[in-house]
């Protein structure tokens, strides 16, 4: 298996070592790194004296650190991996050291059968190697039995977590919001510390970042929406603990699935058209991630859809160059994530790009109605994207901004509109609607196809 961003991410133990990880990448926190065909090492200046030494294979994937540790990889092996996806040429070619040497001596490969550099085998040797890489009925059952007592511990930890995270809702809204409200880092931090322990990494990382969300607001405006947050939240739990295996609410609650699973699932839905980048959003999270959105919208056959790629990178890394370019056009084959309402995807096959002719779909006279029936399919879902029909951006005496259609419907905006955007005659929009503000990604005006990437 060829090391990707995604292999990587599914070796990680949980969200808190991936996090952990992210702050490992700084290359003054590794005073050696090198590497030897598919082996790569290097020393991690940790708290001790002595640098942690740490080995992978990146060519069949395994890895080992002298950390004391008891995740498997380890934060330091997740970061030196990390590293080589991102930077080949930052490792260099040299002699293999010892103790790299003294791992590969011990190390049983899974893939097996590579002639080794000192010259042909004997015929002992290639026995004894045959033995130990034939099929093990016994050792298959062992670990498909030590898979599935995983997995149940898993969901007993992340059941009587979220039986907690129900009762620290109610305790909330019995002492009072405007208290919950005036610690609401200090207790949204405590709730999902204990939730990353029971390993609802997901569902930890949705109650990290709802500070952000709600003191985005304004004052008047936070009661409300911290009512829809905790809601939304108890609707969640619920409905994971009524059908954990749902891979939507598995999502949401544990972990996501990896690229690979997405398209080597038979039952993901696939969509085959031309889609047209809207924008992107770029977000830093409180694990020190960036999350990186790009918006698609299918502007071929078929009936109105968008499409969400999301992709994830360490901040420490800086900004990247974007792989789209907002108004650009292309056929592409989309395997979409498993949901009742599908729109996070991957794309499993593009085309070139094309140049944008065509105008958008035509939206409906009630955009928010769709929103209601997605809301309706997965009532805990944050937001949801919706298509905007004709109208203008305005701005009312205290300057803040308004998207108002040609049929007298009103909504709020998010953020400030570029300047150019005010009193343009809008013929279609794509925004992200919250219940309480919109989003705009990109609209299409009388001056041309404006874009609000944050």
């Amino acid at each position: 298996m060829a090391l990707t961003r995604g292999a990587i991410e599914a070796m990680a133990p949980d969200q808190s070592a991936l996090a952990a990880a992210s702050k490992l990448l700084q290359p003054a926190k590794w005073p050696a790194r090198g590497r030897s065909g598919g082996l790569i090492w290097g020393e991690c200046q940790g708290s001790g004296a002595n640098p942690y030494r740490v080995v992978a294979d990146t060519a069949d994937p395994g890895s080992k650190c002298t950390c004391p540790s008891r995740k498997f990889p380890c934060k330091h092996a997740l970061a030196l991996m990390w590293m080589f996806v991102e930077d080949e040429s930052a490792f260099k070619a040299g002699d293999v050291p010892d103790w790299v040497n003294d791992w590969m001596g011990r190390r049983r490969k899974s893939g097996g059968g590579a002639a080794q550099s000192g010259g042909a085998k004997s015929l002992d040797a290639a026995r004894a190697e045959a033995a130990e890489s034939a099929p093990d009925p016994e050792a298959e059952v062992r670990r498909k039995a030590a898979s599935e007592k995983r997995a149940q511990d898993t969901r007993r930890s992340v059941l009587a977590a979220t039986e907690e995270l129900e009762i620290w809702i109610a305790d909330q809204l019995r002492t009072g919001l405007t208290s919950f409200l005036g610690d609401l880092g200090g207790r949204c931090r405590r709730i999902a510390a204990r939730l990353v322990d029971a390993k609802a990494n997901a569902l930890a990382s949705r109650v990290d970042e709802m500070p952000s969300r709600l003191l985005s607001l304004s004052a008047e405006e936070r009661v409300d929406a911290a009512i829809q947050e905790l809601g939304k939240l108890v609707l969640l739990v619920r409905a994971w603990r009524a059908n954990p295996d749902e891979p939507e609410l598995r999502r949401e609650v544990i972990a996501s699935e990896t690229r690979d699973d997405v398209l080597a699932n038979a039952e993901s839905l696939r969509v085959t058209s031309r889609w047209e980048v809207l924008g992107e959003r770029i977000a830093t999270r409180r694990d020190g991630l960036v999350s990186q959105t790009t918006w698609l919208m299918n502007v071929g056959p078929g009936p109105q859809r968008f499409a969400m790629l999301l992709d994830f990178f360490p901040a420490s890394a800086g900004r990247r160059a974007g792989a789209f370019v907002a108004g650009e056009r292309f056929s592409a084959e989309l395997a979409f994530y498993p949901a009742k309402a599908p729109l996070r995807a991957v794309i499993a096959s593009r085309g070139d790009p094309e140049k944008a002719s065509a105008d958008w779909p035509t939206a409906g006279d009630d955009p928010f109605a769709d929103h209601a029936e997605q809301m309706l399919v997965a009532p805990w879902r944050i937001d949801a994207p919706l298509l905007l029909p004709e109208g203008r951006i305005c701005a009312d005496a205290a300057g803040r901004a308004w998207w108002r259609s040609n049929s007298d419907m009103w909504a709020p905006l998010r953020d400030v509109p570029p300047a150019l955007a005010l009193g343009a005659s809008i013929e279609s929009a794509a925004g992200i609607w919250d219940g309480a503000r919109l989003s705009l990604i990109a609209a299409q005006t009388n001056w041309g196809t404006l874009g609000f990437d944050a």
